[in-house]
């Protein structure tokens, strides 16, 4: 590992030195190709130059304890080696993940589609609650977020809402929703006290850009109709909704929430592509963990990856066992704790294969 980091770090040098040559600077391309690679050895680089100056503390340290120095003097550097010594190995750690290769989610953008499963009425009011938490959460990490596509309830929640979040390390941050959220609570309209039980499925999908997924204009087959409210009455006077049909996988996608119809079809294109490379996915990977279907199962009590208790003001991440009750803080967007830890736990995965 330590020869592969030594080559990376004189590889680092070398860039910075062509970097401020006269020929690379008045060579727009040649710069921005260096550039961009410094830039992605930059973080490794300064990690392992932070390992080698924490190593030659600790040889320090250990060569004044062999020597013979004040009593005093030998209990300070005795008390501080066993916090250098643990700086070393959470380092080395991260070199470790560092030099399996960065993560391809990193600069991923997302796509999140949130559906009411089993729970009527109370499960598309959680929809909304869920939709409003990872909103939050998106404007305290400075992401952007967009409405794609959205089907109100009676209720004032959402039947389904599908959006996307832009952003440095959005999907990477999380990708971890993907799955079913059960919520516990008693219902307004329950007079007995009963708690009642729903789920709500999530799916967080990548959203890729041009370059990455080309579709055929001929695979399509676009419809316009009139927007509909609730009842199916008519909330505006133009064919500004847009249906898309993908013939070739069949998937369908429609966007009714723009008055625009080239605003709709953007939007709704958007959602085709990301479910599409998503489709993909699942067929290079043949059903592992990271197939959508494995992440949203069918929206069943059973196949839950978090449940949101309200009577006992506790959130439970089944996949970790971790158990939050900073209940409101959480449903204002206060995930990072959940974030967090399973970020832990796919390194110490990553590391293991």
């Amino acid at each position: 590992m330590f020869e592969k980091l030594k080559e990376l770090e004189k590889r680092y040098v070398e860039l910075e030195t062509l970097l401020a040559s006269q020929e690379v600077v008045s060579d727009r391309n040649k710069y921005q190709g260096y550039a961009k690679e410094l830039s992605k050895l930059s973080k490794v680089v300064e990690k392992y130059r932070l390992f080698n100056k924490k190593e030659a503390e600790r040889k320090d340290l250990e060569h004044i304890l062999s020597e013979k120095h004040e009593e005093s003097f030998l209990a300070l550097a005795k008390s501080e080696l066993p916090e250098l010594k643990q700086d070393l190995a959470d380092l080395r750690l991260e070199l470790e993940l560092l030099l399996r290769g960065d993560d391809p989610d990193k600069e991923q953008e997302a796509v999140i589609e949130i559906r009411a499963g089993t729970g009527g009425q109370e499960a598309s009011l959680f929809a909304g609650d869920l939709y409003r938490m990872y909103t939050k959460y998106a404007d305290k990490c400075g992401f952007k977020h967009d409405i794609l596509s959205s089907h109100v309830s009676e209720s004032g929640g959402f039947k389904e809402v599908i959006f996307s979040v832009s952003g440095i390390g959005a999907y990477k941050n999380l990708k971890y929703e993907s799955g079913v959220h059960r919520v516990q609570r008693v219902p307004v309209t329950e007079s007995s006290g009963r708690i009642h039980t729903s789920t709500i499925t999530v799916a967080v999908l990548i959203e890729p850009d041009e370059v990455e997924l080309t579709i055929n204009p001929q695979e399509l087959k676009i419809d316009v109709y009139r927007s509909s409210g609730h009842g199916g009455q008519s909330v505006n006077t133009t064919d500004s909704a847009v249906r898309i049909t993908h013939l070739t996988s069949g998937l369908v996608v429609t966007c009714q929430d723009e008055r625009s119809q080239l605003k709709n079809k953007l939007k709704a294109m958007k959602v085709l592509r990301a479910k599409l490379l998503d489709k993909m996915r699942q067929n290079e990977i043949d059903k592992v963990a990271s197939d959508r279907k494995s992440q949203v199962g069918t929206g069943g009590r059973s196949e839950k990856i978090r449940t949101y208790n309200f009577p006992d003001r506790r959130i439970t991440d089944h996949r970790i066992g971790l158990t939050i009750y900073k209940f409101e803080d959480v449903l204002e967007g206060k995930i990072d704790e959940f974030v967090s830890a399973l970020q832990e736990q796919e390194a110490r995965e990553r590391l293991n294969t």
